[in-house]
């Protein structure tokens, strides 16, 4: 029997640290379902990363898992979509990280083992990826005051606290937030803003950091559009605590709050901005322009 192939990159430091943990259990279902499984531990600094394993073994491949957190994900995504759209195989995804932000709006489920079973024997979903410059972006490109807690967290406490070391980090910074505002300039093909915003972000999940913000928005991950989040900046300690309120039960209905779907949007401002992309450091800049891709990644779920 001839069998396909299936590339399995699994970082061992994502979440608490359990990604090896099943190993033999991904091997198996992988070989009992006809694939001959090729397993690389993801290194970060040396060349046993996603990028460069993703690029000497991807074309070749009938399927690529990774096993880690949001992170890990955006790395192995982009490392597909560096393939070009005729050569990319489809992605599966085994969470073990402290949020799984999107592995929870696609609906992989979150125990490893469910998820090692859908990974075998789900069905392909084509989904939407942001890019951003030159750059990729699975659920979220962001910047302003909350946009570093994920990368600027300490994965210590991650490990230890999980979801909550965000919200500690949050509190933590509240006093900082508080008089944060960046002045932007925002142009999108449904229509243009401008004004001081304490965060902004191009979603294509109902949770970021671990918060639910869009419970009640209709957010489909293959129409070719995400959702554009802004909030201006607050003006005193009152109207901060309201946002921080809304964010917290998911009430967008807050006059210091806007959704609005975009399928592209430019973002200027006179100083060098930073974003994150996906949890991750994503660069700083002064111009960044933001692009949907419609349904250009394959992943197996449910």
């Amino acid at each position: 029997m001839k069998r396909k192939k299936a590339l399995i990159l699994i970082n061992n430091t994502a979440g608490h640290a359990q990604g090896h943990s099943d190993t033999f259990s991904i091997v198996k279902d992988f070989a009992e379902a006809g694939y001959e499984p090729l397993v690389f531990p993801i290194i970060p600094g040396s060349k046993l990363t996603s990028e460069e394993l993703v690029k000497d073994y991807g074309a070749s491949s009938d399927i690529i898992m990774c096993a880690g957190g949001d992170g890990t994900l955006n790395h192995t995504m982009n490392s597909i979509m560096s393939l070009g759209a005729d050569k990319r195989p489809p992605m599966a995804y085994v969470p073990s990280g402290s949020t799984n932000d999107f592995a929870r709006c696609l609906g992989v489920p979150d125990t490893r083992k469910e998820a090692i079973n859908v990974a075998v024997s789900g069905k392909p979903f084509k989904y939407d990826v942001g890019k951003m410059n030159d750059k990729y972006f699975n659920y979220v490109a962001a910047f302003g005051a909350f946009s570093e807690i994920s990368y600027d967290t300490d994965q210590t406490l991650k490990n230890v606290l999980g979801y909550a070391a965000y919200v500690l980090n949050a509190i933590m910074n509240l006093p900082k937030n508080l008089g944060y505002g960046v002045k932007m300039e925002i142009n999108t093909d449904e229509g243009s803003y401008k004004g001081e915003y304490v965060f902004g972000a191009v979603c294509n999940s109902v949770s970021v950091g671990g918060m639910k913000l869009f419970d009640n928005a209709d957010v489909q991950l293959d129409d070719g559009s995400m959702e554009l989040l802004l909030i201006r900046s607050p003006k005193n300690l009152s109207d901060f605590n309201s946002v921080i309120s809304a964010l917290a039960t998911g009430d967008v209905n807050n006059p210091n709050i806007s959704i609005h779907p975009v399928k592209e949007a430019t973002f200027s401002s006179k100083e060098s901005v930073s974003w994150t992309l996906d949890g991750e450091f994503g660069g700083s800049s002064k111009d960044t322009e933001i692009k949907v891709l419609k349904q250009a990644m394959t992943i197996i779920r449910e």
